[in-house]
């Protein structure tokens, strides 16, 4: 590959994959994943800080539910508005094409707690973004807060069975019914 190339960070996320994949992640350096990807290190290091930033880089997530749920008609509920959130997460981030890389980075998260801890604070973050978000649209704070936490567990929950379905799951759809699952437990509280 020319390291003139477009999509840098994709690309060097992609190496890094397959280098852990090959060589474990504790055995791949930074230096690896960057001539794998045909770059030199430091353009690495101009996209991501370390090596486990490398599966965190682009906060993929967040634009596309807060633009959903900002065009979300006022007078639709917080759930409502998350809802529509978890829809457009389906229709732009997780689709069919990016299925293999996402189950193959849940894998490597998976297996190294330093990584999901690193991914406990990228859901705390974006929870907060939900919050702030949801108290932007005139929804009472606690109320707000609720809906963004009940959100998170309902995208958690769908992102676990949608990168274990093989691809055949839509994430919308299992995303809609974990939602309805979390507020059906909320109701036998």
């Amino acid at each position: 590959m020319a390291r003139w190339e477009p999509n840098a960070a994709q690309r060097l996320a992609t190496a890094a994959l397959d280098l852990f994949d090959e060589r474990g992640y504790d055995h791949t350096t930074v230096l690896d994943i960057a001539q794998r990807a045909g770059l030199a290190k430091s353009t690495f290091f101009r996209h991501f800080p370390d090596k486990r930033a490398v599966l965190f880089g682009e906060d993929t997530l967040t634009g596309p539910l807060l633009a959903a749920l900002t065009a979300t008609p006022p007078a639709a509920t917080p759930l409502e508005a998350v809802a529509r959130g978890l829809d457009a997460l389906g229709r732009e981030v997780f689709t069919p094409e990016r299925h293999l890389f996402v189950a193959r980075r849940r894998a490597v998260i998976d297996a190294h707690p330093e990584l999901q801890e690193r991914e406990a604070l990228k859901g705390l973050h974006l929870t907060a973004a939900l919050t702030r978000a949801l108290t932007d649209r005139g929804a009472p704070v606690l109320a707000a807060e609720v809906a963004a936490q009940l959100g998170a567990l309902a995208l958690k929950t769908a992102y676990e069975r949608w990168s274990g379905t093989g691809g055949t799951g839509e994430f919308g759809t299992l995303a809609r019914q974990a939602l309805d699952e979390v507020r059906d437990a909320t109701a036998a509280l």
